[in-house]
């Protein structure tokens, strides 16, 4: 089945766009059943299949009894997917994998090919640049799933548009004319390109227009803004390591 992997950045709307595709696609019930087409599962921070299979059990509402043993697991969640007519399977954070040892990620990487196999329905991985890594190390995986990246934002008509959206979003009493080109370039200057910075970035500049009293965003309000920039953070950090 043709796979997907979706890549970009930390804090870039990766995870936003899967669970806007899932209530696109929301469960149904019927008589006898509930349909779930889109079922999202997280990959787990310490990866392993039995894990895995908890992970997509705990998703899906099945009891589980004590200790069990990882073929139970893999046919009831298997037999699950199938009952609930699963048809795709979305798995976040996929860059988790390479936190396990070289013979568990083998194993995990040749879990993902067995899925797509068995239940014959499309794959979305999504992950940092880190999950393109992982896949690519099989060379059966990297023929099945297409990469698409997420880049860092830029300074176009889709950023301004963007900008614009936020505007519209806030409650002040003046307008925010932040969709210019030269707001732009500062904005996501000063946030480093991701969505979820700028996000931080205009919502701290809109509590600081309210408290100030000035009610709107502007060059004024975004110096008195309560935010610190991704790299900025960072190098504050190591300071207090030092």
């Amino acid at each position: 089945m043709p796979n997907l992997l979706l890549v970009g950045p930390t804090n870039n709307g990766k995870s936003m766009i899967i669970e806007r595709f899932r209530r696109q696609h929301p469960p149904s019930s019927e008589p006898d059943r509930e349909k779930v087409p889109v079922v999202c599962v997280q990959m787990p921070s310490e990866p392993s299949p039995l894990r895995f299979y908890t992970a997509i059990l705990s998703v899906l509402g099945a009891p589980l009894r004590p200790r069990p043993r990882l073929v139970e697991l893999e046919r009831l969640a298997l037999s699950l997917l199938r009952e609930v007519g699963a048809r795709m399977l979305v798995v976040d954070e996929l860059h988790n994998v390479l936190a396990g040892r070289g013979d568990t990620r083998r194993e995990f990487l040749n879990l993902l090919r067995f899925l797509g196999n068995e239940l014959r329905i499309p794959l979305v991985g999504v992950g940092t640049r880190e999950a393109y890594l992982a896949v690519r190390s099989d060379d059966q995986l990297e023929n099945r799933f297409e990469p698409f990246v997420l880049p860092f934002w830029e300074a176009d008509d889709q950023a301004r548009s963007l900008l614009a959206s936020f505007a519209a979003s806030f409650p002040l009493r003046k307008p925010s004319v932040i969709d210019t080109e030269d707001m732009a370039r500062y904005l996501l200057a000063r946030s480093e390109g991701t969505i979820g910075e700028l996000a931080h970035l205009l919502t701290a500049t809109a509590v600081a227009a309210v408290e100030s009293g000035l009610e709107t965003i502007d060059h004024r309000t975004l110096t008195m803004a309560d935010y610190t920039g991704p790299t900025e953070r960072r190098r504050a950090f190591e300071r207090e390591l030092l």
